[in-house]
């Protein structure tokens, strides 16, 4: 496995990571820490997707693209 695969994977699972909790946050499922400016809004539900994606992308374009 290259340096460059390894690093956009690790970047891509980062992304997953971070969009889920921006979605958990966003739906309100995750609510911490309790005073987040994050809770209960739409705005970061749509973000935390869009993230959560492009993570999903960046992935599958590491091991796709970097054989």
């Amino acid at each position: 496995m290259t340096f460059a695969r390894l690093a956009l994977s690790a970047i891509g699972v980062l992304m997953v990571a971070v969009g889920l909790l921006w979605i958990g946050q966003g739906t309100g499922a995750f609510p911490y820490p309790a005073s987040s400016f994050m809770i209960n809004q739409t705005p970061w539900i749509i973000r935390g997707a869009g993230v959560a994606i492009i993570g999903f992308v960046v992935i599958w374009g590491a091991r796709r693209f970097l054989r």
